[in-house]
């Protein structure tokens, strides 16, 4: 896709990459519901792009406008990779600087970054260099004993000087030992205030702010301090959450689909999935939450995740689920 055909990225509502959730069946899921929000790959490594044997960069065309998260820290094949994306028409290169787990800090990416803002910056440089998609960082608020305002503003400061316009802040500090991924992202205390306070001391930068947020009014709240709002495990545990993403935070008079329209219109997309000897589960997983707090929603998810998996079941049972409801 070249620059010029490339969709304008509307940044008040983004979903999380999110590992073994947010692949490209849950994105094609996602964006039937709204045409408007942004939405983000799984973080992928640079040695899976460019030494793994599968196609990490694979995506369906109708998830534009799409960012590719990116997790390394060596700026060459950082730009290797952002080159990659964008000659494979991603809309966005995303740093991931936020996640915590053991297995990346070992490989010297995620939030362990935060305490080389000049490796950082050097990394969005390299990238910058070769694309002209936007590179953007998805970091926190702090890690471990550094987490002052002072430390965040400094990183904040650092990167910008690469070029880098586009923070998302996950408004929690990372603990790199001690706590899992799970807790990283229950246990250290939101502080929203700290990023509204980012937001006016760079009023020049797009900041969008991650962690915690379950709804739309509480979507709308941190709009009035901020340029954007990403949502992680409530939009995928609750996807009916984005059919009125558009409507409520974008303005726009489109039509509501209801949760039967959603299904219908993901049929399609089954079917060909299953003719190309894909499996039901890889895309039923990520609807199990479609109905979440409609009567029969239980059956729906029972009758899904105990009758979807394997090489056997095709779109029957999922008509079937939806009649189980009642």
């Amino acid at each position: 896709m070249s620059s010029s055909s490339r969709p304008v990225i509307n940044r008040t509502f983004s979903i999380a990459p999110m590992l073994d959730w947010t692949d490209k069946h849950y994105r094609y899921f996602a964006r039937l519901m709204s045409s408007q929000l942004l939405l983000y790959t799984e973080m992928v490594t640079t040695g899976a792009i460019i030494h793994g044997k599968g196609d990490y960069l694979a995506y369906n065309e109708e998830e534009h406008p799409l960012a590719l998260q990116l997790g390394g820290s060596n700026p060459a094949d950082l730009a290797t990779c952002a080159k990659l994306a964008a000659e494979r028409g991603y809309d966005e290169v995303n740093l991931n600087v936020g996640c915590p787990s053991d297995r990346v800090q070992n490989g010297r990416f995620g939030a362990c970054l935060m305490a080389e803002p000049a490796l950082v910056a050097e990394c969005v440089a390299a990238m910058r260099d070769v694309v002209d998609i936007p590179v953007t960082v998805k970091t926190r608020i702090g890690i471990d004993e550094q987490d002052s305002y002072e430390f965040l503003t400094e990183f904040v400061d650092t990167v910008e000087q690469a070029g880098c316009e586009v923070f998302i802040i996950h408004a929690r500090k990372a603990w790199l030992n001690g706590l899992s991924p799970k807790e990283n992202r229950e246990i250290p205390p939101l502080d929203y205030p700290r990023v509204y306070q980012l937001k006016q001391d760079f009023p020049q930068l797009n900041i969008s702010i991650n962690g915690g947020v379950k709804t739309l009014a509480e979507c709308q709240t941190h709009l009035q301090h901020l340029d954007g709002v990403m949502v992680g495990r409530e939009a995928y545990q609750n996807p009916y959450l984005l059919a009125e993403v558009d409507s409520q935070l974008c303005g726009l008079t489109t039509p509501v689909l209801s949760r039967d329209d959603v299904l219908q219109n993901m049929i399609p997309y089954i079917e060909k999935h299953l003719a190309s000897g894909g499996k039901l589960n890889h895309i039923t997983r990520h609807m199990t939450g479609l109905y979440q707090g409609q009567p029969g929603s239980r059956a729906w998810r029972r009758y899904l995740s105990e009758n979807g998996h394997g090489t056997e079941p095709g779109i029957d049972v999922v008509h079937k689920a939806r009649e189980a409801m009642g």
